[in-house]
């Protein structure tokens, strides 16, 4: 079998590369490990930055999205019994939409099957041979089968414990990470959200966010020990806990159910350099992670994918290969200014167990000068609309 283009991973970066290749007359196969119900049954973010949704859009499939989507002119942060608004339109003239990951993957899947193009599903044994070469080619396991796929390049969409980013020698990569002493209990359930856009909030017993997928569906977290786990968690001691960390005037609002999933996710801060080793390039969380202060996760993978993407066009079609020479050096710029974001906002936002006195003063030093300085406001709001491609 031969592909101008293999992309490993059929989650939602892997699926918008392959829609936007299609588009343009470019092969490519996707390869992923699972079936696509375990693919759409992941619960992740859905705030779209404004790259994203630009995107989602010249890659023909934003119609469900431009329909069902809620527009966010802003952010509520608050700490203790105060709160401010942070007013994205008025600081950067953009918004951010909330629509939920699940859907935006069934939205690249029902494309890419609607115009044929090829997805192997539950491939196993996935091996990357001759990335350095100029004639690369991806072996695996299919329907009992051993399978050979030569290809142009290739591109890594398979997550932080996938193939690809080991494939690129320890003498060629260089990895830098933070691990946070704690993680955040999420709780999704259908009940209409407490605030028409999302609350930040600091709390003294530690951090929560009150976000929502819908009108009449809401996920909302708590910072929480490693050491928990989420069985230990009963829907009414996550709901006690949460009023106890918004304001009261909030916390009165809120309306509670029955969960529909809960789950535990551990914070860190993970970029791999390069990015690239010969014909394959790594993109989303195979190269990079974000903790999910402030939505970072799939908007950067979707920097990543615009980068690649318009380097492979302009190979292809222009016989010009200063795009994807320049590929990890863009991604990169990009993502560590993502990071440091990322980074910031949860140093900002919550209860670390070794800050003393000083510690919050300087934590609440941050609030009030973002809650007080409209540069402050017009930085935060900047990366948090999406810094441009």
């Amino acid at each position: 079998m031969r592909s101008q283009v293999v992309i490993i991973g059929g989650g939602p970066s892997g699926l918008l590369l392959g829609q936007l290749l299609h588009r343009k007359g470019i092969d490519a196969v996707v390869l992923e490990r699972k079936t696509r119900d375990y693919v759409l049954g992941r619960i992740r973010a859905g705030v779209l930055e404004t790259g994203l949704v630009t995107l989602m859009r010249e890659a023909g499939v934003a119609d469900r999205m431009d329909a069902e989507s809620i527009v966010h002119d802003g952010t509520v942060i608050a700490y203790g019994e105060d709160q401010f608004r942070v007013d994205f339109v008025e600081t950067t003239g953009e918004s951010v939409v909330v629509y939920g990951q699940t859907e935006l993957t069934r939205d690249l899947y029902d494309a890419r099957e609607a115009c044929g193009a090829k997805t192997l599903f539950e491939v196993d044994n996935v091996v990357i041979n001759g990335a350095d070469s100029d004639a690369p080619y991806v072996t695996f396991t299919h329907e009992g089968s051993e399978k050979r796929i030569d290809c142009d390049f290739i591109a890594g969409c398979d997550g932080f414990h996938g193939v690809s980013r080991q494939t690129i020698p320890l003498t060629v990569r260089t990895e830098y990470e933070k691990v946070y002493p704690f993680g955040w209990l999420g709780l999704l359930s259908d009940t209409p959200p407490v605030h028409e856009e999302l609350i930040y909030s600091n709390s003294e017993r530690g951090f929560a966010l009150c976000s929502q997928r819908s009108w009449t569906r809401s996920r909302y977290y708590i910072q929480c020990s490693l050491s928990d786990h989420a069985e230990d968690w009963s829907d009414q001691m996550f709901w006690d806990e949460l009023r106890r960390r918004l304001p009261a005037e909030t916390a009165a609002k809120l309306v509670t159910g029955p969960s529909i999933e809960k789950s535990i996710a551990p914070l860190r801060s993970f970029v791999t350099e390069p990015m690239r080793w010969g014909r394959l390039f790594l993109c989303g969380d195979a190269a990079h992670i974000v903790p999910p202060t402030g939505a970072k996760g799939l908007n950067t993978a979707a920097s990543d994918i615009h980068y690649l993407y318009h380097g492979l066009m302009q190979f292809y079609e222009e016989k010009d290969s200063e795009g994807i020479d320049r590929y990890s050096e863009k991604a990169l710029a990009r993502i560590w200014k993502a990071e440091r974001f990322s980074w910031n906002t949860t140093m900002m936002l919550h209860r670390f167990p070794d800050m003393n006195g000083f510690d919050l003063k300087m934590q609440r030093a941050d609030l009030e000068f973002l809650r007080d300085n409209a540069d402050a406001q017009r930085v935060f709001a900047t990366n948090y609309v999406g810094l441009p491609f």
